[in-house]
C-alpha cells in the first residue's frame, strides 16, 4: 500500500470512528485523482483531489476534507444551485459546511474556505452576500445553464435518510446539523427514538481491528469491527389494573424490540402491580413467553426493593407504566427512565418519556 492510500485509509477509519454520520456518507463517495485542482473538491458524487495536496495534509486534515465532501453529498448542493454561478455557489456551500465541521472539532487544512462571519448561515444566504461583494462579468448566463446538475436518486435519498435517523436514534447527531435539516427537532423525534437515544447513551461501544468489518472491504479499506460490550439494563412493566391489555401489549412489544436491537445483552424483566408478579433474566436468543399476571393496584416501591435485594450493581431501570402509583421516598442511585402512557404525570425523580400517540 502506498503512502497516499495509507493516509486515505487511516483518515476514513478515523472519521468513521469519531464521526460515524460523516464517515458513513463519505464511504459512499467515489475518489478521483485530479491534478487540475489545487486541493480537493466535491460535486456531490465524487471526491476529487490533488496528489500533492493530500500528501501535504495530516490524517486529521484529510478527515476534515472527507467530511466536507460527505456534506456536499448529503445536502444535495448541486440540486440547489439553479442558475447561480457555479464557482461562487461552491464557495458559499463550503463556507456553510466548514463552519459546522469546525464546531464538531474537525481539524481543517490551511487553505480551507472558512470565515467565522458565516456561522449559522445557509448557503443561499452566504451566496447573496458574496454576490454583492464579487463582480464577475465574465461568467455568462449560457455557461450557467449548461452546467450539469446531479439529481439524487430515490435509493440515495433513502440511504441518507436512514443515516440521519440512525444518528438521531443513537444520539450521534453532529453539532449544528439541525440548521441544515429543519425537520430535526425534538418535537419531531418520536418517543421510540428518544427511548433508544437513552439506551445508547448507556451502551458503551468497543471498536476492535480484528476481524475487519466486511461491509467496507469491497470499497478498498478495512474498518474495525464493532463489538458491543454487554448491555445490562433492568426493564419493569406495570401490570396493574389501570393498564389495559392494549397498552400492556405495547409495553411488552417494546421490550421485545429492545431485545432485537442489541446483539449482546443481559436484561432483567420485572412485572409488578402492587407486588412483584414476575422476574426473568433474558440473554441473546431467548424468547419472550409470558402470560401477564396482576391487575391489582399500582405500587412502584416493590420493584425498587426487589432490585436492592436481588440485582447486583444496577445502572439503568426503564419502567413502562401509566405513572399512577406510589413512588419510593428515597431516590435510588441508578438511572431511571419512566416510559409513561400519559403526558401529565408528576414524576419525583428520574427522566420521563410520554408515549401518547404510541
Amino acid at each position: 500500500m502506498n503512502n497516499l492510500s495509507d493516509k486515505f485509509q487511516k483518515a476514513k477509519t478515523k472519521l468513521m470512528l469519531e464521526h460515524p454520520y460523516f464517515g458513513s456518507i463519505a464511504s459512499a463517495l467515489k475518489f478521483v485523482k485530479d491534478d487540475n485542482i489545487e486541493s480537493f473538491q466535491s460535486d456531490g458524487t465524487k471526491f476529487s483531489y490533488n496528489d500533492d495536496f493530500i500528501n501535504s495534509c495530516s490524517i486529521e486534515e484529510i478527515e476534515f476534507s472527507l467530511a466536507n465532501a460527505a456534506m456536499h453529498y448529503a445536502l444535495a448542493h448541486q440540486n440547489r444551485k439553479h442558475t447561480r454561478q457555479n464557482w461562487l455557489w461552491q464557495l458559499a456551500t463550503d463556507y456553510a459546511i466548514n463552519t459546522m465541521l469546525i464546531k464538531n472539532n474537525l481539524f481543517p487544512p490551511e487553505r480551507i474556505n472558512y470565515q467565522s462571519r458565516f456561522e449559522n448561515m445557509y448557503a443561499e444566504e452566504i451566496y447573496a452576500i458574496l454576490e454583492n461583494e464579487i463582480d464577475d462579468k465574465d461568467y455568462t448566463q449560457e455557461e450557467q445553464k449548461s452546467e450539469k446538475i446531479k439529481h439524487i436518486e430515490d435509493e440515495e435519498a433513502q440511504f441518507l435518510e436512514q443515516l440521519l435517523q440512525k444518528a438521531i436514534t443513537q444520539d450521534e447527531l453532529p453539532k449544528d446539523l439541525d440548521r441544515f435539516f429543519p425537520t430535526i427537532n425534538q418535537s419531531h423525534i418520536d418517543w421510540r427514538n428518544r427511548l433508544y437515544q437513552y439506551i445508547h447513551r448507556h451502551a458503551k461501544e468497543d471498536y476492535r481491528f480484528f476481524p475487519p468489518n466486511k461491509r467496507y472491504i469491497h470499497q478498498g479499506f478495512a474498518l474495525p469491527s464493532l463489538s458491543s460490550e454487554l448491555l445490562q439494563i433492568i426493564v419493569a412493566i406495570d401490570t396493574s389494573g389501570s393498564v389495559d391489555e392494549n397498552l400492556l401489549g405495547k409495553f411488552f412489544a417494546e421490550f421485545q424490540a429492545i431485545m432485537q436491537s442489541f446483539s449482546n445483552y443481559e436484561i432483567d424483566l420485572i412485572a409488578c402491580d402492587s407486588k412483584i408478579q414476575y422476574h426473568q433474566k433474558f440473554y441473546p436468543g431467548d424468547t419472550l413467553l409470558y402470560q401477564t399476571k396482576g391487575g391489582g393496584g399500582t405500587d412502584f416501591r416493590p420493584v425498587f426493593r426487589y432490585i436492592d435485594e436481588h440485582i447486583n450493581n444496577p445502572t439503568i431501570l426503564i419502567y413502562f407504566t401509566d405513572g399512577k402509583g406510589f413512588f419510593p421516598e428515597i431516590e435510588p442511585t441508578f438511572d431511571i427512565l419512566w416510559v409513561l402512557a400519559k403526558d401529565e404525570v408528576a414524576i419525583p425523580f428520574g427522566e420521563s418519556l410520554p408515549v401518547f400517540g404510541a
